[in-house]
């Protein structure tokens, strides 16, 4: 199973960021539900692991869809049989959604300032964090005046220190050193 997951890995992230790209995110996603449907049925199944070509595979699924499928995502089915990776559909469909899910979460932000922030700060704060986590933020503001000047920022396993307490801790570290 994990190895399946690691080869499909590759071909979810190219759909899931085409999709992005292309604002089709839903789409893909359905796309990539019906193909998982095929490809779990025994008999689609059996072929999936015989010696059949690989075109006449790509088109039976193509036919399958019917006409749901964009020029995209046929080629897609195309080079997932050409690779004979067709079988691995449900963990790209799997890999699709986590990442869908991922990119749709929002991350918990601890600001901690001196005083309070201004909106224009926040803002600032807000972009340059969501750039970093590349997802979107919710900042929590706290008020430490221990810190002198300056804010903390904290989220998960990232601190982002530039208060002037912080300064002065590793300035003081540096000189014992």
């Amino acid at each position: 199973m994990a190895d399946n997951i690691t080869v499909a890995r590759p071909y979810a992230k190219a759909a899931f960021d085409f999709a992005v790209e292309h604002n089709r995110v839903e789409a893909w996603q359905k796309i990539l539900t019906l193909a998982s449907h095929i490809s779990q049925d025994d008999q689609i199944k059996s072929l999936l692991t015989s010696d059949m070509k690989p075109d006449s595979i790509a088109k039976l699924f193509i036919n399958i869809c019917n006409d749901q499928l964009d020029e995209y995502q046929t080629n897609f089915i195309k080079v997932m049989a050409e690779n004979k990776r067709l079988i691995l559909m449900p963990e790209v469909l799997t890999l699709f959604i986590h990442y869908n899910l991922a990119k749709e979460a929002v991350a918990d932000v601890d600001v901690i300032s001196a005083a309070p922030l201004t909106d224009s700060q926040l803002n600032k704060i807000t972009a340059a964090v969501e750039q970093r986590l590349s997802r979107k933020v919710k900042l929590n503001c706290h008020i430490d005046k221990s810190i002198i000047s300056g804010f903390i920022i904290r989220s998960g396993d990232m601190v982002i220190d530039s208060s002037i307490r912080g300064r002065l801790n590793r300035l003081s570290d540096a000189l014992q050193s």
